[in-house]
């Protein structure tokens, strides 16, 4: 069922630039990291701790593997390990991951309305570029950036801050989508209004997020 009892529906229109992260946020991908997780780690014969979604959540991908290759003492360079996590994820973003509910008819919502798209994320650039070719982000987006791209990832501000002055729009006239407490924090950081979605991989920390954010979604179509 359509929700429409949402105080954001209202407001979207008052904002110039909505700004999305991509993981968990606009498209349904977090559930293909624990698996690489678990099989990279194995094959040093290493167990992921249970603490490491949590400690990694926001990092940028080239901030990702410096913790990686410090906590657990692996042997392979910086950029050997980025390489490996993005082959085993490219087919999966290229073939695998679909928008979340919603998403791509809230773009096109946007879009109509004049609003500028931009999107922030934490992830490699090689896999923003296989996710925009299978699901056409050409279409709606003028700005997609990576942590990798500015100074410090998530929570801090720099990477909302940038893709803001990419699309030429004050921060306070941006709304952030973020599924995770250290974009939600980023996009505070920012001066930005923040709107936390609804994810699986993070339903244990909804509460917070419902807590810490401006605005919070079950899915997109409470915003149609």
């Amino acid at each position: 069922m359509i929700k429409n009892d949402n105080p954001l529906k209202e407001k979207i229109a008052d904002f110039e630039a909505v700004i999305f992260d991509l993981d968990g946020t606009l498209v349904d991908s977090m559930w293909i990291w624990e698996d690489i997780d678990i099989a990279y780690l194995g094959r040093f014969d290493i167990v992921p701790p249970r603490d490491l979604q949590t400690d990694i959540e926001g990092m940028s991908f080239s901030e990702t593997a410096v913790y990686f290759k410090e906590r657990f003492g692996l042997p392979d360079s910086l950029d050997k390990m980025k390489a490996d996590w993005i082959a085993m994820a490219c087919d999966k973003y290229l073939y695998e991951i679909p928008y979340k509910k919603g998403a791509e008819q809230f773009l096109k919502h946007c879009r109509t309305c004049g609003i500028k798209l931009g999107v922030a994320t934490s992830n490699s650039r090689e896999l923003v570029e296989s996710a925009a070719k299978a699901l056409s982000f050409e279409t709606y987006f003028s700005c997609i950036m990576t942590a990798c791209e500015v100074k410090k990832g998530k929570p801090a501000s720099d990477i909302y801050l940038a893709v803001a002055k990419k699309l030429d729009v004050k921060p306070e006239k941006c709304l952030v989508f973020e599924d995770i407490l250290p974009g939600i924090r980023a996009g505070i950081a920012a001066g930005m209004k923040v709107c936390a979605v609804e994810d699986k991989y993070s339903a244990g920390i909804r509460k917070k997020k419902q807590e810490l954010a401006d605005y919070y979604i079950e899915d997109y179509e409470e915003l149609l």
